[in-house]
């Protein structure tokens, strides 16, 4: 039985952090935050697994994703009880708080396929950021052949409780600026299939949008130790962004 979904299902959401643990993106992003006590925005915020941590710290943190399944595997970490939860799409996401760090990581910022959508996320972004306050976040450097690159993978093979699990990923097509793929996911009993359309943004583009939004650019970085982004190398254009004056 093969069935199409995305995670927005259970089965799919709970073997997230499998493939996603803590790596040098989560160092980053926690280190934004600083020693100090922080108000933090997570956009995207999936499994909660930054959010957590976060809060561990003694950081207040409000961690927004569209899919409740996420939410629920959020729900159930330790230090879950000090993230507020919120249901919604990043560009939806409305509030009364005003916050020191808005981090969108896992490159969530490469789902938005549309200008209106990266329009409304930075302005989402704008809205909610605190005078002196920043936002950082990811996009592949479009520049490195993610299609070659990611065709190339052999399967990915997981021991679950109720038997192995083995995911492998195909490329199912390239137009423009977007790469469309599908992720399958073999359980013992059935297989799911992920299927997702990804952006890559160019950094010209990615700055134009945010100069467009009422923001600004002050870092953009190449990868996680904080390298200078080099168009040709580089597999990140990360962007630390503050509000304009």
């Amino acid at each position: 039985m093969t069935e199409d979904i995305n995670y927005q299902n259970t089965r799919l959401a709970e073997v997230y952090d499998l493939d996603n643990p803590w790596g040098q993106d989560n160092d980053f992003y926690f280190g934004l935050a600083g020693p100090g006590i922080s108000h933090v925005l997570d956009l995207g915020c999936g499994t909660g697994t930054l959010c957590c941590a976060l809060a561990e710290r003694g950081h207040r943190v409000t961690g927004v994703d569209p899919a409740s399944p996420m939410l629920a595997v959020a729900g159930r970490k330790p230090y879950a009880e000090r993230v507020e939860w919120i249901q919604s799409r990043a560009q939806d996401y409305r509030s009364d708080h005003r916050y020191d760090l808005i981090v969108m990581m896992g490159h969530v910022f490469q789902i938005l396929l549309t200008d209106q959508e990266v329009l409304a996320v930075l302005a989402t972004m704008c809205r909610h950021l605190k005078p002196g306050g920043k936002v950082g976040f990811e996009t592949r450097n479009p520049n490195i052949d993610w299609a070659q690159l990611w065709g190339t993978h052999a399967p990915v093979e997981h021991t679950l409780p109720s038997g192995p699990l083995r995911e492998t990923l195909e490329i199912a097509g390239q137009s423009g600026d977007l790469i469309s793929f599908q992720q399958h996911f073999q359980f013992p009993d059935v297989t799911l299939t992920a299927s997702s359309t990804l952006r890559f943004h160019s950094r010209s583009q990615v700055e134009d949008f945010i100069t467009r939004s009422g923001l600004v650019t002050r870092e953009v970085y190449g990868d996680w130790d904080r390298s200078r982004f080099d168009p040709e190398q580089s597999p990140e254009i990360i962007f630390i962004v503050e509000a304009g004056r």
